[in-house]
């Protein structure tokens, strides 16, 4: 049976210190990027600005940001979502990010570009469909439509887009920035053999097919110079498949995270269905984020599942810190990002600190509707 002393050395341990390369934390948590589509016009309001700081001030030594849209026309799919990119947008995140300067925190926007899972009649940019590195069928099955093959013009112009907002994020002031190259978009398409049938310098075997997410990591590096963190989201799973692999064992895995580490990445941000399950059992019981630790020989942040008792977007109930002893104990990561239990609860962190977990706010999707 589980001890409150077993408790409170977990919640300690996560309130220690820690370094991102350059950047030191006070704690070990951050809150995990989530969507929330409440910017109708793509810029980030007052109550945006309230939003992080409430966890900020609350205790969370971290805030990545919603995914925001790098300034590309087929970046945006989704009403909603703010940009990282124009006067208005870049004003907004601005006052974000000192609103959670000042309540003691630190901020990574994270970038996003969507890729297929664009269609043309989506987002607040109309009549430009999606693309991809090869030509899909969307990622969507009940309104498919075709995505356009990207060419070596089109590379260029996404890598461009992604290194103007990280110079941007660096001029305003944040931390770091996250480059979302998981869950299946645009970077993610890259990256896996069923979306990317290209014969060119951007496809092949996996090593290869990291090309596009590695000049992206280069562009960036060179604009924003060698001490700005960057962090890259990776993952297994697809919004479109939830059982996809990118790696099968864990030589796979390393093949296509070294060129991202030799790039000059600063975090891995390992993002796992359930943070704590094997990710490859025949190996060993190490995550994800173990996996990704001991590979790259970076900070890793694990993100999935933590703070609630199951997954998924429907109701979830306040869960123990119990499945976070053993990766904690072997140092698979450095981070943990925690998603939908910040979103229910601002005091989840400062909660976990005082052993308070129970009173915890549960997790309903009826909480989507509002900041």
């Amino acid at each position: 049976m589980r001890t409150a002393s077993a408790e409170a050395a977990t919640a300690a341990a996560l309130f220690r210190p820690v370094r991102l390369g350059p950047l030191e934390l006070a704690n070990r948590i951050a809150m995990a990027p989530m969507s929330r589509y409440l910017c109708p016009d793509g810029v980030p309001h007052e109550g945006v600005a309230d939003y992080y700081r409430r966890r900020a001030e609350n205790g969370v030594g971290l805030i990545i940001t919603e995914g925001t849209y790098i300034g590309h026309p087929t970046a945006a799919s989704y009403e909603g979502v703010p940009f990282f990119v124009g006067d208005a947008a870049l004003d907004g995140w601005a006052k974000v990010r000192e609103a959670v300067h000042g309540a003691g925190g630190r901020i990574f926007p994270q970038l996003w570009h969507t890729g297929s899972f664009r269609q043309s009649w989506m987002g607040p940019v109309k009549g430009v469909a999606g693309v991809g590195p090869s030509e899909n069928t969307n990622a969507f099955t009940s309104h498919p439509e075709p995505t356009r093959e990207m060419t070596e013009a089109d590379i260029a112009a996404v890598i461009d887009a992604y290194a103007r907002a990280a110079a941007d994020a660096q001029r305003l002031g944040f931390d770091g920035v996250e480059i979302h190259a998981a869950h299946g978009y645009l970077i993610d398409e890259f990256f896996w053999e069923r979306t990317n049938r290209r014969s060119d310098r951007y496809g092949g075997n996996r090593r290869q097919r990291t090309r596009f997410a590695a000049e992206i990591i280069e562009e960036i590096r060179r604009r924003v110079g060698p001490d700005f963190p960057v962090s890259l989201r990776f993952s297994q799973w697809k919004q479109q498949d939830y059982a996809a692999k990118l790696a099968d064992t864990p030589a796979e895995l390393a093949e296509l995270l070294e060129p991202l580490v030799d790039a000059g990445v600063t975090v891995l941000h390992a993002s796992a269905r359930r943070f704590w399950e094997p990710a490859f059992p025949a190996e060993s019981d190490l995550t994800i984020a173990g996996w990704a630790k001991k590979i790259g020989g970076l900070p890793v942040i694990m993100v999935g599942g933590a703070g609630l008792d199951r997954p998924g977007l429907r109701e979830a109930l306040p869960a123990s810190l119990e499945l976070l002893e053993k990766p904690l104990a072997r140092g698979e990561f450095d981070v943990l990002a925690v998603g939908r239990a910040l979103l229910a609860d601002p005091e989840w962190a400062l909660k976990a600190k005082a052993g308070a977990l129970g009173a915890c706010r549960p997790y309903s999707r009826d909480l989507l509707a509002a900041l």
